[in-house]
């Protein structure tokens, strides 16, 4: 059996979402963050040493990231998805394959850099601190996100929106590993991006996204997907 442990607010949403469009028998171990620092609580260090979500186990197997985690599913049961699944991970050598792999590491490796440092430099001034020194910290992180996170996060948003104004999905016409991948991003983007409603490719893919039951399932088990 399949156990998720699941932070809250977390990019293991990912990993609900693509056990529920499977169908696969899964557990769910809840996690809450520390109120004052948002982090993860120490007990997640019991399941892996980096004490982070998303992380899986199964048996004796222990997997922790969500790329690694989303491959390792779609690797053991996705020869018996639904035939809507069937390009979960598509052909090796095909164009979807190379996009799936693109979106894959372009969600970690590009996107969500920017968007947890827009968050971070969002929720600076909101810290407790002396009264003097808050306009300061206000003024320095209105800044830093004007010059450099919002630029990139504009570039980023860009790209997103002119690629999926001419597909329904990441890697094509039919969903996959890359959606599941790419679904927390889109989620925190355009949430904390100002005027991310200006991308409305990217607004049609979130509905046609959250418009999914097993996408609405995972959010009835694990919670609001991203934190404000």
């Amino acid at each position: 059996m399949i156990t998720v442990h699941h932070l809250e607010t977390s990019r293991s949403q990912r990993v609900l979402w693509l056990l529920e469009e499977l169908g696969v028998p899964y557990d769910i171990k809840r996690y809450q963050r520390d109120p004052r620092t948002r982090l993860a609580p120490p007990e997640l260090r019991a399941i892996h040493p980096l004490g982070k979500s998303p992380v899986i186990t199964d048996g004796n197997e222990v997997v922790a990231e969500s790329g690694a985690i989303l491959e390792y599913l779609v690797e053991k049961f996705g020869e018996w998805a639904p035939p809507e699944l069937a390009a979960l991970q598509p052909a090796t050598g095909t164009w979807a394959h190379r996009q799936c792999r693109f979106w894959m590491h372009f969600a970690e490796g590009s996107l969500m850099n920017w968007l947890v440092m827009k968050l971070v430099f969002m929720s600076i001034p909101k810290q407790p601190m002396p009264f003097f020194v808050r306009p300061i910290a206000k003024q320095l992180c209105a800044q830093v996100q004007a010059i450099l996170i919002d630029p990139n996060l504009r570039t980023a948003l860009e790209f997103i929106d002119a690629h999926l104004g001419k597909h329904s999905w990441f890697a094509g016409d039919q969903i996959s590993m890359a959606d599941f991948q790419m679904s927390f991003a889109i989620e925190a983007a355009l949430s904390r991006s100002e005027g991310a409603s200006r991308y409305p490719n990217i607004k049609a893919y979130r509905d046609r996204m959250v418009a999914r039951p097993a996408y609405q399932r995972a959010v009835a088990k694990g919670g609001p997907v991203v934190m404000v």
